[in-house]
Order: C-alpha cells, then sequence, then structure tokens
C-alpha cells in the first residue's frame, strides 16, 4: 500500500517466489487520509480485515514494514525495520505487530457476503469505408458476487461480466517477432487472492479466457497450505497460440469452452510443494487439452532458492483425432551473497507440448541460462553499483524434419546498472547475439549496445524513460540483418489545473531496420497517451488514444511494400458513489487500415454502465 503526500493510493501484491515483482493490478479496500504537517506529513490507513485473507486456526504473525521514499538531490529510503541486502526478499525482514491478532480472531468467523450487479447500455456503429455500415445497439445485466464464509474460504462468482472500462493495454511493436508477448491481467474476478495460483504464464494464463459468459471459484487458505478451483464457460473469440522453436501459429478460438484449474500448495517451513491440473474442453466434441504438474520451492536459507517445476500435457484437435502427449520441465537456482548475486535456469519444452490455459513463447526447445552479477555498493555517486554478465542458449529439440540442436538464439551480455538520487537508475548493456529466422536458415549474428535512464526530477515530472538499442538486428520476415534502433520514451507528468489535477502518461516506442544495402527496409511506430483528469476523490474524467504504424518499404527485397496503421480512442467520466457502486459515460472509437490504397475501417460505440454493490 502506497500513498503519496497528496493522498494518491496504489496498492498490489508483492509475491515472494515469483521473481519478487510488484503487482499493481489487485485493487483492495483501502482508504487513506493525508494531513500535511509543518514537519511533514500524517498517514492513516483503514484496511478492513475481512477484505483479506488468512487461516482460520493457527497461521503465522501478524507483520508490517512502513517505509518512506525521498526522492531528491541525496535519495533516502526510511524503513521501520532493518534491512538485509543479501535477503532473497524483505518479506521475511517485516517486523511483528501486537494488537492485530485479537482484532483479527473476533473477523475470522464473520460471514461476508457482496452482491455486485452490473447494468451496460451499448450502441455501436461499424463502417468498412466501402459503404458497407451496421450497427447494433444492446443493453447487458451481469453480476460479480463474493461470498466470504469465514476468514480461510472465499467463492467468487460472475455471470455476463462487461470488461469494457477495463484500461486499454500498452500497444506492443511485435511485428517483427516470432513470439507472442504476455500481457498483464486486469480484469477483477482473476484478481482474488492471486498469490494462492502463484503459477509462470506457461502454466496459467488467465487473458486466455478472452470473453467470460460466467465463472466460479474457490478460494481456501490455511496456516500449512491453501489452495483455488476456478472454471469459466468462454464463448470464445480471439486466437489459439501453436508455439514452435522459430514461431507461433496462429488459430481462430470460434467454439465455446470450458476452461477450469486446480491448483493446492502444502508449506512446511523452507519446503513448499504445489500441483495443478488445468482443462480446456470445446464444445460438441471439439478441441481439448488437458495439463497435470507439480512444483516444489526449497529455501536452505535466506540466500538461496531453488524451485523446479515438471508438467505433462494431453492435446487433440477433435474427437476423432490422435491425441498427443508433451512435457514441460524447468529449474530454477538462485543465490546472493555479499557483493553476489548467482542465478541460474534449465528447461526443456517437448514439441508437443500444448497449454491453451497458459502462454508458451516456444515450444520444441532446451533453454540454458545463467546470470552472474558483482555488487560493488556506493561507488562515487552511484548509490547502488553492479556490474553483471548474461549468459543464454536455446535450441531445438528433435522433431520430425528438424532436428536435434540447432540453435535458435544465443546470448551474451555484460552489462553494468547504478541508482542514484531522485530514483535516477542507468543501465547500459552490450549484446553479442546470434539468432536463426527459420530452421533452414543460417544463424544471423546480431550485435549490438542497448543503455537505458530513469529518473524522478521534479514533482510535475514524475518519471522519464528512455531506452535505446542500436546495433546489428534480425528482420524476421525477410530472414536478413541490417543496421538498426529500437527507441523507447515515458514521460509520466502531473500538475493542478485549479481545484482538479491532471495525471498524464506519455509513451513513444520506434523501431527501424535497414536492408543490407543501408537502405530503409521496414519502420514500426507505437504512441500512447493517457491522461486523467481528477476533479475529486469521488469524479474523475479518463482519456486514452493510442496509435501504431508498421512499414515495409521494399527495398529490393522479394517482400512487397506495405503500411499497416491502426487507431484507438476512448473517453470514460467516472462517478464513485462508494465501495462497489459507480457510474460511468463513455465513447470509444477505433480505426484501422491494413494496406494503402485500401479502405479505412471504421467503429465507434457509445455505452453507459451503472454498478451497485449490496453487502456490508
Amino acid at each position: 500500500m502506497r500513498v503519496s503526500a497528496a493522498g494518491v493510493v496504489a496498492d498490489g501484491t508483492f509475491i515472494v517466489g515469483r521473481e519478487e515483482e510488484e503487482d499493481f493490478a489487485p485493487d483492495f479496500e483501502l482508504d487513506a487520509a493525508v494531513q500535511r504537517l509543518e514537519d511533514g506529513y500524517s498517514v492513516e490507513l483503514r484496511l478492513p480485515l475481512l477484505s483479506l485473507r488468512y487461516p482460520h486456526e493457527g497461521g503465522a504473525p501478524w507483520r508490517l514494514m512502513a517505509t518512506r521514499s525521498i526522492p531528491r538531490d541525496d535519495s533516502v529510503l526510511l524503513v521501520s525495520a532493518p534491512l538485509n541486502k543479501d535477503a532473497i526478499s524483505f518479506i521475511a525482514e517485516l517486523q511483528e505487530i501486537g494488537g492485530v491478532t485479537d482484532i483479527a480472531e473476533q473477523a475470522r468467523a464473520h460471514a461476508l457476503l457482496s452482491i455486485r450487479p452490473e447494468l451496460t447500455l451499448r450502441s455501436t456503429r461499424r463502417d468498412d469505408g466501402a459503404g458497407g455500415r451496421g450497427g447494433e445497439s444492446r443493453a447487458a445485466l451481469g453480476a460479480e458476487i463474493k461470498w466470504r464464509p469465514r476468514a480461510d474460504w472465499v467463492f467468487d462468482a460472475t455471470l455476463n461480466p462487461d470488461f469494457s472500462q477495463v484500461e486499454l493495454d500498452v500497444p506492443q511493436l511485435a511485428v517483427n517477432t516470432r513470439f507472442a508477448q504476455a500481457l498483464p491481467e486486469k480484469r477483477p474476478f482473476f484478481l482474488e487472492s492471486t498469490d494462492v495460483i502463484a503459477l509462470p504464464e506457461a502454466a496459467f494464463y488467465s487473458r486466455t479466457v478472452t470473453d467470460p459468459a460466467w465463472g466460479l471459484r474457490a478460494t481456501w487458505r490455511g496456516a500449512d497450505g491453501d489452495a483455488t478451483a476456478l472454471s469459466l464457460r468462454d464463448d470464445g473469440g480471439g486466437l489459439l497460440r501453436r508455439p514452435g522453436p522459430y514461431g507461433i501459429e496462429w488459430l481462430p478460438q470460434q467454439r465455446r469452452s470450458q476452461a477450469t484449474l486446480l491448483r493446492g500448495r502444502w508449506h512446511g517451513g523452507p519446503l513448499s510443494v504445489g500441483a495443478l491440473l488445468t482443462t480446456r474442453e470445446e464444445e460438441a466434441g471439439g478441441a481439448s487439452n488437458r495439463v497435470a504438474g507439480a512444483d516444489l520451492e526449497w529455501r536452505p536459507s535466506t540466500e538461496q532458492r531453488l524451485s523446479a517445476r515438471a508438467m505433462a500435457s494431453r492435446s487433440r484437435d477433435g474427437a476423432s483425432a490422435p491425441g498427443e502427449d508433451g512435457h514441460h520441465l524447468q529449474a530454477n537456482w538462485l543465490m546472493r551473497t555479499p557483493g553476489w548475486h548467482l542465478t541460474a535456469l534449465a528447461a526443456e519444452i517437448s514439441p508437443r507440448f500444448r497449454n491453451d490455459n497458459g502462454f508458451l513463447e516456444q515450444a520444441g526447445v532446451r533453454v540454458l541460462q545463467t546470470e552472474v552479477a558483482r555488487r560493488w555498493g556506493e561507488v562515487w555517486r552511484a548509490h547502488e553499483l553492479e556490474t553483471y554478465l548474461l549468459v543464454q542458449h536455446r535450441g531445438t529439440l528433435a522433431d520430425g524434419a528438424q532436428p536435434a540442436g540447432q540453435t535458435v538464439l544465443r546470448q551474451l551480455h555484460p552489462g553494468l546498472w547504478f541508482a542514484a538520487a531522485r530514483n535516477t537508475e542507468v543501465w547500459a548493456q552490450w549484446q553479442f547475439d546470434a539468432e536463426r529466422a527459420r530452421r533452414d536458415t543460417p544463424l544471423r549474428s546480431t550485435h549490438g549496445v542497448a543503455a537505458g535512464y530513469t529518473v524522478s526530477p521534479a514533482p510535475w515530472l514524475t518519471r522519464l524513460n528512455v531506452e535505446g538499442l542500436f546495433g546489428r538486428r534480425l528482420d524476421v520476415d525477410a530472414d536478413r540483418v541490417g543496421r538498426g534502433a529500437q527507441l523507447l520514451a515515458e514521460l509520466n507528468l502531473r500538475a493542478p489545473l485549479g481545484p482538479w489535477w491532471l495525471e498524464s502518461e506519455q509513451r513513444a516506442e520506434h523501431t527501424r531496420i535497414a536492408a543490407p544495402d543501408g537502405r530503409r527496409a521496414r519502420a514500426d511506430t507505437a504512441l500512447q497517451w493517457l491522461a486523467v483528469l481528477h476533479a475529486d476523490a469521488r469524479d474523475s474524467l479518463r482519456a486514452i488514444w493510442q496509435g501504431t504504424r508498421s512499414r515495409r518499404f521494399g527495398s529490393g527485397e522479394a517482400l512487397p511494400p506495405e503500411d499497416a496503421r491502426g487507431e484507438v480512442a476512448s473517453l470514460v467520466l467516472l462517478r464513485r458513489f462508494g465501495v462497489g457502486r459507480s457510474a460511468s459515460l463513455g465513447w470509444s472509437r477505433q480505426l484501422d487500415r491494413p494496406a494503402p490504397g485500401l479502405p479505412r475501417e471504421r467503429e465507434r460505440e457509445v455505452f453507459a454502465k451503472v454498478s451497485i454493490e449490496f453487502g456490508p
């Protein structure tokens, strides 16, 4: 839970064992009050115990850490407990707090039931640019139900959910890559107790459910274990991924399907053991996919962690189609010592492994990776200085005409990173890489240099991030190497507008690759602007615009010129009446032009939504 001196609140989860990454997608029933004082400011937080999940009997002590970050000329982080920089996670450093156990005991058996019906009115108009026009108007009624009979159990149900107001995903430049890119989950139903699932995307990726008609979920949390079970009916749409060693085949997801996940874990001191079962069954005898797996995590000390996972799949493309079996094996090791940070990874994904409820970047490969980082501490004006070396090799597994041991990717990345005042981070990396675009093509050398700079320079400019990559780049479609660059710029602004406050985030990403003779071969651009105008704690106006453009110039190669453009814009006025009660009015527009000379396709939509929660 983070609260600024202006009263801006951010909350989320920090899960040990998931690469120690913060996830700000989950939202909790958190209230904050801030008062500025002569010598600083005071913060008061209110977090209802009924919104927390903890064992009905036993369990670990309640612990807490309070911190304050001061990003000035000399960055200072004030903490309420001493920290060990060599520890794998700061969670172990939290201090026990008194007075909470008795209050939690009173709330253990207290039941909670909330029902949140949602009514959405929507009018859509479409124009294909060639004289074809159409549209529809409809009303949709959905509901979110949450029942917590006691502290360790919670049941969730969703019926005809509407996620139209979920923030647009950041556009990604995926035109010059062979593999898909994962996106963060933002839909409320999937964010309950995300730490209980605690699975990598290869095992479970909730965004494979594209259009849920209904869903049920039960979650239990005990002193020595936890478990969850969920099942959703997906009305279809979107695309299914069929990854291989050199790319992904995309298949339309046209039929309804049932997606199910069972997950359980046992915790015993430094050892944690888990199991999972996930299935995806299409209706009327369509494709089916079943995955079973087991995982363990062992922490022999506060400086080391070993984790391993094994999954097996059984897939069938139809009732009469032959079944295919596959496996996914992975082991990770992490160790921190004074001055050193060591990691190692080994993975093997068989060619026939599938998980339609997961996200796989590649299949039919064996991956070996290690990284060694030397921590130098404070050097000159750097508060922290690290030098590191990353080495990775990806090779193929035998599959029909595909030979074993063929290099797909080889990486050698020496680099440095340091942190300084005003939340400044600077990094530079030299990349000595080699890639192969397809099975029957040679390995291409793609050397380059990358660097990045992040800073919080002023109260009105809260974040500036610039990244660049320059060197030899692989043009995947043309299977050739030319000089290229990839640039990223992010700018976050915050300023008062009379009695209101405006937050604005800008993002621009550009990639270009030249032909071997130096002429332009392709260029790709993605832009996004997000602005939120806060009238007060209840009223806000959010505007989003994003555009993408992908161009191939036809510089002497067999591939013809192309120029595809897309644009999305939305405007949403939101009024919050309290926890779980809100009303909104929105407008959106989408434009697509797949190629020059073709008509521009347009879609416009106006919607209104009311959500009212009934509960304590």
